[in-house]
């Protein structure tokens, strides 16, 4: 059972944990993929809450979102194990692993689209994509093109209306 949440309630502990890493979660088909963020934002764009979410084209969630949606996995508290799946989940590709089987990871029933939560990250956001719009290479400054594009690979920006929010229990 999930429990129904005012986003704007959760705002705070959505900012911090994503500056230490959360997971955006798609489904495409009957495949399903994981992968640590630390770069999003949510805010209001055309009267609707969005979560936005950088993705870089080489990256299987990338393929994935092709789905139209997504969730983003927040945990509540910093742990161990938290650690060890944001970790994990950054640093394998779901093109060559199964990370829910990796992890032992647990599904919550989604509310509003396909795509479920997992328990272990309990605050999630159900997003459906509204917008995508790859990053402009020439107007990013020279100093941040040194700093996280040396070799090209920009992301693209996909805006996920928050369609739903709860705590998966």
């Amino acid at each position: 059972m999930n429990k129904e949440v005012d986003v704007y309630d959760y705002m705070n502990v959505i900012m911090k944990q994503l500056k230490k890493g959360v997971l955006i979660t798609t489904k495409k088909d009957d495949e399903l993929n994981t992968m640590t963020i630390s770069w999003g934002k949510v805010g209001l764009e055309w009267n609707k809450l969005i979560f936005c979410s950088y993705i870089r084209p080489s990256r299987h969630t990338y393929e994935m979102l092709e789905s139209g949606e997504f969730t983003i996995n927040i945990p509540l508290e910093q742990s161990e194990d938290i650690k060890k799946i944001v970790a994990h989940c950054g640093s394998k590709s779901g093109r060559d692993t199964n990370k829910f089987e990796d992890l032992d990871l647990t599904l919550s029933e989604p509310m509003n689209i396909a795509t479920p939560g997992i328990k272990q990250l309990p605050l999630t956001l159900e997003c459906k994509v509204i917008y995508r719009q790859p990053q402009d290479k020439e107007a990013i400054f020279e100093d941040v093109k040194g700093g996280f594009y040396k070799n090209g690979n920009f992301h693209e920006m996909f805006y996920g209306e928050i369609v739903g929010a709860y705590i998966a229990e």
